[in-house]
C-alpha cells in the first residue's frame, strides 16, 4: 500500500509539472504570435501609454540615475529603451524568443547596446541569469501574473536585489470596476467574475492562450513579504479609466478618457481605490 501511495503521488506530481509546462509553452507561443506588432500597437493605445508613463515615473522617482535595473518580462524592449535613455543600465529578460528578438533589434537600432542587455529567460528561470546584483527590478503590464510559482519567483527576485533594492511592478488585479460593470450588464457572469478565480485561468490572445493568475494587492504583497520585502507604495491603475482592451472606446472618447486618467492619478493612491483597477502599481523594498 505504501508503494502504491508513493507511485500515485509521483504520478500526480508528474501530471502537475506537465500542466505547468504546457501552460508556459502556450503562453510563450501566444506572445510570440503578437511580438512583431506588440510595441507599435501598445504605443498607439492611449490607456496603456498612460499606465506606462505612471510606472516609469515611479522608477525615475525612486531609483537613482545610473542604477542597475532588472526588467522582468521586457517584451519588445520599450521600457528598456526609455530607461536606458534616462541613464539607467538595464538587463531585460523575457520568456518569448520573438519578443527578445524585437527587444534586441530595438536596442541595437537605438544605439543602446552599451546600456541594455536582453536575455531569453522566463521569470521562472531567473536562477539561470548570470550573477549580478541590481538596484531595482521592474515588471510592467503583468508578467508576474504569468509566473507558475510566485513564491519561488519572489525568492529569486530578492536574491538579485541589493539590500534596500526595490521591486516596482504593475500587476493585473482582481477588482476592475469597468470590467465588472461591462460584463455584468451583458449578462456574462462567468467573464465578470473571471478575475476572482483562485487558480490560473486561460486568457485568449491572438487566437491562442495566455495562462495567468489574478492577484489582490494584499495577496501579492504577502508572497513577497515572505521573501523579505516590505511594501512601500500601492496605487490603482485604471480605476476610473477603461481597461486597455477598450482601446476603441478610448480613441472615440479621448477627452473623457483623458479626464478619467487624471482622476486615476489623483485618487489612485487613496486607501479604497488603491485596491481597484485593471492593474495595481506596487513598490516593495528588499529588507
Amino acid at each position: 500500500m505504501h508503494t502504491l501511495r508513493v507511485l500515485d503521488e509521483n504520478r500526480l506530481e508528474e501530471c502537475a509539472v506537465a500542466v505547468i509546462e504546457r501552460a508556459l509553452i502556450e503562453t510563450q507561443h501566444a506572445f510570440d504570435s503578437v511580438a512583431g506588432d506588440y510595441g507599435r500597437s501598445n504605443s498607439e493605445n492611449p490607456i496603456l501609454c498612460a499606465m506606462r508613463s505612471r510606472v516609469l515615473a515611479e522608477v525615475s522617482y525612486r531609483v537613482i540615475r545610473g542604477g542597475r535595473i532588472l526588467d522582468l518580462g521586457c517584451g519588445p524592449g520599450v521600457d528598456d529603451e526609455s530607461l536606458a535613455r534616462e541613464g539607467y543600465r538595464v538587463t531585460g529578460i523575457d520568456w518569448s524568443p520573438h519578443m527578445v528578438e524585437q527587444a534586441r533589434t530595438r536596442i541595437a537600432d537605438a544605439g543602446l547596446n552599451d546600456r541594455v542587455a536582453i536575455q531569453q529567460l522566463g521569470i521562472h528561470q531567473l536562477d539561470r541569469l548570470p550573477a549580478e546584483v541590481f538596484d531595482a527590478a521592474l515588471s510592467n503590464f503583468g508578467p508576474l501574473n504569468c509566473v507558475p510559482d510566485l513564491a519561488t519567483a519572489a525568492i529569486e527576485i530578492a536574491a538579485r536585489l541589493r539590500r534596500g533594492g526595490l521591486l516596482i511592478a504593475s500587476v493585473i488585479g482582481r477588482i476592475c470596476p469597468w470590467e465588472i460593470a461591462l460584463y455584468t450588464s451583458r449578462g456574462n457572469w462567468n467573464r465578470a467574475r473571471l478575475r476572482f478565480a483562485a487558480d490560473p485561468v486561460r486568457v485568449p490572445l491572438n487566437g491562442q492562450n495566455v495562462w495567468m493568475r489574478y492577484y489582490a494587492p494584499e495577496q501579492f504583497a504577502r508572497v513577497f513579504a515572505a521573501a523579505g520585502f516590505v511594501r512601500v507604495e500601492l496605487r490603482g491603475l485604471g480605476v476610473f479609466a477603461p481597461p486597455p482592451y477598450l482601446e476603441a472606446f478610448a480613441k472615440r472618447h479621448r477627452r473623457v478618457t483623458s479626464t478619467l486618467t487624471r482622476i486615476d492619478d489623483l485618487v489612485g493612491g487613496w486607501p479604497l481605490f488603491r485596491r481597484w483597477g485593471d492593474h495595481f502599481l506596487i513598490v516593495m523594498e528588499r529588507t
